[in-house]
């Protein structure tokens, strides 16, 4: 078997920005067949072919304001595995696309509605994004030095992490557990909720009462030996020594391994000087300096690259971390199968690319497919 371990689930992607896209290219890329239904109108780039979120699917454009654009999406559901949609509640039972009358005409169907605020709740109908769902659910106040204002994480945590790979775990899960009962279900994912299960940790050490104030504990920057330093060069050594081992190495690598008047690694009342030390030791060589002094080593030291940088870093490059395709540098395909890999096949399509093809598979001629052209239905 190749092509995959989706190869034979065909996917209705009705998302918009965002952790939706992220959620239908896992799953393309590893082999299912997604459709992604875009509205007239909705072009998004001049160079679509180069926007990565967007690939492993195809494109049609319909009309959902019309009842014969919804009757398409209808014929559509009856052949799927999966429709993803990111609206806010009670938008697709309006347009006549909700989960009750998709599930009566399929009911292998798993219909995964993916949102920030989840279905019900106070927030359900709000607007928000990324940096909202951080900050409501106790995130984004994590994410900063001690005295600092808090630094979103790009839109990484809610959107991609909490919202897309938690919403492909939920489908691949609910996909699992159709094998067994022949019957599809409605998942709820809250990208709330996929960022409250990341907090794991955190709400552990509050629960034994162990969580410092943001900036002040040992993962948050608090410590010493968990920071990011400036070099002679003003780039950054991330120096990530938790263990005593790798303590051990990164003190000696940096000159200070003989010097008996330094406090123990987790005395936090040494923490600030030691701090002062690592950053004005480190500032008086160059990256490049510290990164021949730390190859190799069991330290967990290592150059903050650049973007541009990482693409070609030698371990990237063996491990195939990130590939060319079609002219573009993109992340390569995750997670790795040893029997069923999957592939980089569709580049992102312009909007509305396949929506001929994906007709002519419904039954559609092309006497229907002019007639919903005309009409504009399709585009």
């Amino acid at each position: 078997m190749t092509g995959g371990p989706f190869v034979d689930v065909r996917v209705l992607d009705l998302t918009g920005l965002g952790p939706g896209p992220y959620c239908a290219m896992l799953l393309g890329d590893l082999g299912a067949d997604v459709i992604r239904v875009e509205r007239p109108g909705s072009g998004r780039f001049s160079e679509p072919e180069k926007f990565i979120p967007h690939r492993s699917r195809r494109s049609v454009v319909i009309d959902l304001t019309t009842t014969a654009g919804v009757e398409l999406v209808l014929r559509l559901v009856d052949g799927a595995d999966v429709l993803l949609e990111g609206n806010r509640p009670g938008v697709m039972e309006r347009l006549g696309l909700g989960p009750d009358v998709c599930r009566d005409r399929n009911d292998r169907l798993v219909y995964a509605r993916l949102t920030g605020w989840g279905q019900d709740g106070p927030l359900s109908g709000d607007v928000g994004h990324d940096i909202n769902y951080l900050s409501t659910v106790g995130a984004l106040g994590r994410f900063k030095r001690d005295g600092e204002r808090p630094m979103f994480p790009l839109n990484l945590a809610a959107d991609y992490g909490g919202g897309g790979a938690v919403m492909a775990f939920g489908i691949a899960a609910a996909l699992f557990e159709r094998s067994v009962s022949g019957r599809g279900q409605v998942i709820d994912s809250a990208m709330i909720d996929g960022v409250a299960g990341q907090l794991a940790m955190p709400l552990a050490h509050l629960a034994m009462g162990r969580l410092a104030p943001a900036g002040s504990n040992f993962y948050d920057s608090g410590a010493h030996y968990y920071e990011v330093y400036e070099t002679a060069d003003h780039r950054f050594l991330a120096v990530g020594a938790l263990e005593p081992k790798f303590y051990a190495v990164a003190l000696r690598l940096l000159g200070l391994g003989e010097r008996t008047d330094l406090p123990a690694q987790n005395d936090r009342s040494g923490w600030p000087t030691m701090k002062e030390l690592f950053a004005s030791t480190i500032a008086q060589r160059t990256l490049a300096e510290w990164a021949e002094v730390f190859e190799g080593q069991e330290a967990c030291v290592t150059p903050v690259l650049e973007l541009e940088e990482a693409l070609t870093h030698p371990h990237a490059l063996a491990h195939g971390t990130y590939v060319e395709h079609d002219g573009v540098v993109q992340p390569g395909v995750a997670p790795r199968f040893s029997r069923t890999p999957g592939e980089l096949g569709r580049v992102p399509p312009a909007v509305g690319q396949h929506t001929d093809e994906v007709l002519r598979e419904l039954g559609c001629d092309a006497t229907e497919i002019a007639r919903l052209r005309a009409d504009g239905t399709v585009a």
